[in-house]
Parts: C-alpha cells; structure tokens; sequence
C-alpha cells in the first residue's frame, strides 16, 4: 500500500459509489489505473466490501445504548460471539478491558424494544448483569470503513 492506495480508500470511504475517473482527478490517476488499484485492494482483501449506511432515524433504530457485559467467571469470545448474534439489535461489540468483559452497542426501534434485546442478552447462562448508558445526542460518528 502506497500513498495513492491510501487516498483511493480515503476518497471510498466518502463515497463508496465515487467513478473511477472521478477518484483518479483528485489523486492523479487515469481512470483504468484507479480500477486496477482498486481490484487489487478487493482482491487483497483490504477491502473488504462495499456497502451502504442507513441513517438509523429514518431505518426505525435510533434508541441507542452502550451497555457492560458482566459474565459469571472466565467465558471465551466464541461463547460472547454466540450469545451476541443471537441478538438482531446488537450493532457493534468487543471484548474489553477492565470490570466488564465486554462492551456491546445496541440500536432498537424504541425503548421497549432496546429493553427486550437487553433481556435477550441477559437471559445468556454465562451472563451475570449488564450496565448500560442511554445515547442522549450522537456529537460525532466516523466510520472508519
């Protein structure tokens, strides 16, 4: 990966749907090469997808929170893989350091709907309580692609 390579990723990040040509004027490319780099990229795997993002207040899902997992002794990510999944609501989540094990972002229609998820999670047999914080006004998203 070279420079180019990177401002190409920049410039998809922005617009995954940004022409070939339209990406090679901005970082002194012919079309064709930026095709060629952009295969390359895919065929690497450095990209991994393209894909779109639905604004979650028009998508039904804007009732946002961040909750701790806390779980009864040593449980393996597999197991939290599993147990999360299972879990339509759960956008986002990871093993974490500190008191909680992990950390998992859930998106619902609305608060009922936020509290069922919450209670599918916590009816896991490894899970012992969750902690969780409401999203009041999202300040800044980056999606990092």
């Amino acid at each position: 990966m070279d420079n180019l390579d990177h401002s190409i990723l920049d410039l998809l990040r922005q617009n995954a749907r940004a022409g070939y040509g339209d990406i090679g004027s901005v970082v002194g490319l012919s079309a064709s090469a930026v095709k060629r780099r952009v295969d390359r990229l895919v065929a690497d795997k450095v990209i991994r997808s393209f894909t779109i993002q639905v604004d979650p207040a028009v998508d039904g899902r804007s009732t946002e929170a961040y909750v701790e997992l806390f779980c009864r002794g040593t449980v393996a990510p597999d197991e939290l893989l599993r147990i999360l999944s299972g879990v339509p609501e759960v956008v986002d989540a990871g093993t974490i350091t500190g008191s909680a094990d992990a950390m998992v972002h859930i998106r619902a229609r609305d608060i009922p709907g936020l509290e069922a998820a919450l209670e599918k999670v916590r009816l896991a047999p490894n899970v012992d309580h969750t902690r969780s914080a409401i999203v009041l006004t999202r300040l800044i998203h980056r999606s990092v692609g």
